[in-house]
């Protein structure tokens, strides 16, 4: 765990520079806004350790698949979001030193990501070698207004001297990924030029993408613009920059603006990048610092009305809940239906910055509370776009007849993950993106998507259930035999409970989705079935033949379902009894021994009364979260939150805030010890839901939007909004009183605690609970 971040309600602070915390800063400092960005990399040189980051959204590179053994059906390459071009160098020397803040005399040191207005701001003081001291402020942003646009405000102050400075502003394309296979880089140069202003073109290997990087730099002394003695201009291959040297003097700061544009060819055509970019540079210049960082402002105030959450008298999770928001907010704005939500978003290359099953299991719950609808509907309908190709992943593995199965890792829709047990084994990513149309449709009541895009997802995704599950004789059942579930630490077992279940469910779903569509969308429904050569009898007929006979491990004794055939034979100890320097057990234990245990490396059983809690009573609920829960060793970033939503459905107070707090301070206290590979982006969603869903006890019924808050003792007042149906609510909650304000213009019909009311437009409603 890391501790050298204060505690602030709207700010991540860190104070004093130590070079030992510089990877895990780079990681929490990070900044984005939906199509690009960055970790907190230093402007300035810096020798001591880093991990380089710079990211584009939907760039990405198919780096060949090294595994030691060659399967039939294994992906051919892991696709990789790039480190791009880096556009933020300020360098400054004074005579031959270097400012490096690893070699120089660092005081002062102050670092600060603004959450609510979503900049990064770092002053600090340097001494070189030969004593002369500068103070130095910094402070930058990516724009949410302009998002192909960032922009660098540079202040230097010599304290003791005056004289000469040279500062180099460059672009260095010349970068690669820490984890690229033999140390290949990615990016070849196209093009580059100094005017009007410096920029540079290049082209990923392989995938063909392109990318223009252009800078501007302005000067400012006193409010006034000037205009540098002298300047020389380099080059290099995949690299432009341009040396200035300016006078100082003592006590006056000199200011540095660099603005960055950055178009791609997936917006652009290739032929047409540079004047897009020296456009949005020329805007730039003539808005200014000031009216850009104004505007960007504004528009982080806009979302944080959307989103926001109250904690009072928590400090720690006050700042931790708004971390999480923030980072979702400036991962993923929905504007463009071909991008997604990789793992570590813009702050680390883990996972190849691509998509996995989190999204729709975690991160479309909040983005349908917190934005307008087309922004979680962008997600389903990135995987509708990828059906095509999940079906051929389905087809690479012997499936037939139009059966899909999405992939575990993706970003253009094939399967790019390269370990056997995953790709092949953990097929319930299916049962996920099957239950995030269910999820988005009951929630938004867009029926429509379930005709136009929906229905031929769930088709063909139950085609592929009815193909993987076979009948046993001796069981007379039907069993799924051969996968791996959410817990991750056991590999090829038989009759996973969650993955069946979640088979069944599909199955059951699209049924009743097909009878939807035949009864209000007609057209639709021949369409569909022309296009899918579905034949409805035959085919519906068996899915009710499997949904009638499936197989589900159960324990009598204890009266819960198993994880999976055999997990009775393990020797069942808690994860408390595990010697804390074991902790965590992927980290010091061999997959052998891992395998053997009991340990749960997260929610596997109860993902699935998670998803389905309609389908189970409290009692139910708690007698599996009981068995479980004391076995799970929460080293997925994604296990806390699910747990936490559950311990406060069964009246767990202490167990849902102990949870709570880990899943939200996952990253700024890195309890899993890798937050310097970046920060855990989709779990961020899942610490969202676990307070919305388990403190604020939000949930869907009958069409109405629900609540049953559930407050932890440690607070007195929370507050938090959500949006659903186009009506803005805002939720406070006290001990035993609910005040829920419309912020629309239309009624609400609200359930609280199962009982109806009316909060009508522009107004507020106070629910008074005698307990």
């Amino acid at each position: 765990m890391i501790d050298f971040i204060k505690h602030h309600p709207w700010q991540i602070i860190e104070e004093g520079f130590n070079p030992e915390n510089q990877e895990a800063a780079e990681s929490i400092f990070s900044l984005g806004n939906g199509k690009m960005g960055h970790r907190a990399n230093f402007e300035e040189y810096y020798t001591g350790k880093s991990m380089q980051g710079t990211y584009i959204s939907g760039i990405y590179y198919p780096d060949k698949t090294v595994v030691g053994w060659w399967k039939n059906g294994y992906p051919e390459y892991f696709a990789k979001i790039l480190n791009a071009p880096d556009w933020r160098g300020i360098k400054i020397s004074i005579g031959k030193q270097k400012l490096d803040l690893f070699t120089c005399k660092i005081s002062d040191f102050k670092r600060v990501l603004d959450m609510k207005h979503g900049y990064l701001q770092k002053t600090f003081i340097a001494e070189f070698p030969d004593g002369k001291k500068i103070a130095v402020e910094s402070v930058r942003f990516l724009s949410i207004v302009q998002d192909e646009l960032g922009v660098i405000k540079y202040a230097v102050t010599p304290l003791n001297f005056s004289g000469e400075i040279d500062v180099l502003t460059d672009i260095d394309a010349d970068v690669k990924n820490k984890d690229a296979n033999y140390g290949e880089k990615f990016w070849v140069e196209v093009e580059k030029n100094y005017l009007p202003y410096p920029y540079i073109i290049t082209e990923t290997k392989k995938t063909f993408f392109q990318l223009c990087n252009a800078i501007n730099v302005v000067f400012e002394t006193n409010g006034d613009a000037f205009e540098p003695s002298t300047f020389k201009s380099f080059e290099r291959e995949k690299y432009i920059g341009q040396k200035y040297r300016i006078n100082v003097v003592e006590n006056q700061t000199t200011t540095i603006y660099k603005y960055a544009a950055i178009t791609s060819s997936l917006n652009y055509t290739k032929e047409n990048l540079v004047e897009p970019a020296l456009t949005i540079l020329e805007n730039a210049e003539n808005i200014g610092f000031d009216g850009l960082f104004d505007e960007h402002k504004n528009a982080w105030e806009q979302k944080w009305l959307e989103s926001d959450i109250v904690i009072e008298d928590d400090v720690a999770a006050q700042q931790a809940i708004r971390f999480n928001i923030f980072q979702l907010n400036q991962t993923y704005s929905g504007k463009d239906e071909r991008l997604n939500i990789g793992p570590k978003g813009f702050t680390g290359e883990k996972y190849g910055g691509v998509t996995y099953w989190d999204t729709e299991a975690y991160c479309v719950p909040f983005y349908l509370s917190t934005a307008e609808e087309n922004v979680a509907k962008n997600l389903l309908k990135y995987r509708f776009k990828h059906l095509p190709k999940a079906i051929e992943n389905a087809q690479k593995l012997g499936f037939k007849n139009g059966a899909a199965l999405y992939p575990m890792v993706t970003i253009n829709g094939e399967e790019c993950h390269n370990e056997w047990e995953i790709t092949f084994e953990e097929i319930h990513r299916n049962g996920a993106i099957a239950f995030a149309i269910f999820n988005y449709i009951r929630y938004s009541n867009d029926t429509e998507y379930l005709s136009k895009f929906g229905l031929e997802v769930l088709i063909a995704i139950s085609r592929f259930w009815a193909q993987r599950v076979n009948f046993s004789e001796q069981k007379q059942k039907f069993v799924m035999l051969g996968v791996t579930g959410p817990n991750e630490y056991e590999n090829n077992v038989n009759n996973n409970w969650y993955t069946l279940k979640m088979a069944s469910w599909t199955l059951k779903y699209t049924i009743e989705s097909l009878g939807f569509v035949k009864k209000n969308h007609s057209v639709d429904l021949k369409r569909i079935i022309e296009k899918t050569n579905f034949n409805e009898i035959d085919e519906v007929g068996q899915w009710e033949k499997i949904i009638d006979n499936m197989y589900f491990p159960f324990d009598e004794k204890r009266n819960v379902f198993l994880q999976q055939d055999g997990f009775l034979d393990k020797e069942l100890i808690l994860a408390e009894n595990i010697n804390p320097k074991e902790k965590p057990i992927n980290q010091h234990w061999s997959w052998d021994r891992i395998l053997r245990s009991c340990f749960i490396k997260q929610a596997d059983v109860l993902q699935g009364m998670f998803f389905l809690e309609d389908e189970f009573d409290t009692e139910t609920i708690k007698r599996h979260f009981d068995f479980y829960e004391p076995m799970t060793v929460h080293e997925s970033s994604l296990s806390a939150s699910v747990h936490s939503v559950l311990a406060s459905k069964i009246g767990e107070e202490k167990k849902a805030y102990e949870l709570y707090l880990r899943t939200a301070r996952l990253d700024l206290d890195d309890y899993n010890n890798e937050v310097a590979e970046g920060l855990h982006i989709t779990s961020m969603a899942g610490t969202w839901i676990s307070f919305v869903y388990g403190f604020g006890g939000l949930r869907i019924k009958d069409g109405k939007i629900s609540f049953a808050p559930f407050l932890p003792n440690n607070w007195k007042i929370i507050t938090f909004n959500v949006l659903f149906r186009g009506v803005r609510l805002k939720v406070q909650v006290v001990k035993n009183e609910i005040a829920i304000s419309n912020l629309s213009d239309v009624d609400a019909e609200v359930l609280v605690y199962d009982s109806d009311f009316i909060v009508h437009a522009n107004d507020d409603i106070v629910i008074v609970r005698n307990f």
